[in-house]
């Protein structure tokens, strides 16, 4: 997917910037948690399991009450991938605490989230954060290294003309991606832009639709991965 979209007035914001954000007051009921707080425990927790961190983008509404945030690393001894982590956040009772993860991700401030695992919090107890935060770990592990042996999996099966073709129009048929996207994903996929994908294999493909799904609003760019990781069999 294509990480941090912000075309609804969000703008980018860096970690340091998040600690200027005031946090309104708790109630008997709602206990909003500090954006940097949220960005920090990610980042922390990420270093604590070994993911050299690639990338950081944060973004924010024009009133400071929602945040989204990207992450991206690479796992220790594993160059050739880059796993990804959103997440959410708000103190206008707008969002629960949302963290989401895959090799593929969508966190957008028109309120599309998502990606291969996907959970929520209520702001109810900061501390239940902090372990939403380190459960969420002890769990990605496990859900990178089955996405990364999918990969493998895909890199490993060859793909000629016809059953590209069948693979397509099974893809439009499921809906992840319009009939009229049904000759460009092939010409892509015969004619990569990218040399790592010039092997006619199913990985190859599915980074064909992965290019053309770069054109699609969120909400579309969603919906395709979402059928896709289902149709090659990574969901």
């Amino acid at each position: 997917m294509n990480g941090l979209i912000l075309h609804c007035g969000s703008e980018h914001v860096t970690r340091e910037q998040l600690r200027d954000v005031p946090t309104p007051d708790p109630t008997a009921t709602w206990h909003p948690v500090p954006h940097h707080q949220i960005a920090e425990l990610v980042t922390r927790e990420a270093q604590n399991y070994g993911y050299q961190i690639a990338s950081e983008q944060y973004g924010m509404n024009p009133s400071g009450s929602k945040l989204f945030g990207v992450l991206r690393f690479h796992p220790e001894g594993r160059p050739d991938f880059t796993r990804a982590l959103g997440f959410r956040n708000s103190h206008d009772k707008s969002l629960a605490v949302g963290l989401t993860a895959g090799l593929s991700i969508l966190v957008c401030d028109n309120l599309c989230f998502g990606g291969e695992t996907v959970l929520y919090r209520k702001h109810t107890n900061r501390m239940e954060i902090q372990s939403l935060v380190g459960q969420t770990f002890q769990v990605l592990t496990m859900q990178y290294e089955r996405l990364e042996l999918g990969v493998t999996r895909l890199r490993s099966q060859p793909v000629g003309e016809d059953s590209a073709r069948l693979l397509v129009v099974r893809a439009a048929e499921m809906r992840a991606i319009p009939g009229s996207d049904i000759l460009p994903v092939l010409d892509g996929f015969w004619n990569p832009p990218h040399a790592e994908f010039a092997e006619p294999n199913r990985w190859s493909l599915y980074n064909s639709f992965t290019e053309q799904a770069k054109s699609y609003s969120p909400a579309c760019a969603d919906r395709c991965y979402r059928t896709l990781a289902k149709l090659f069999e990574l969901a």
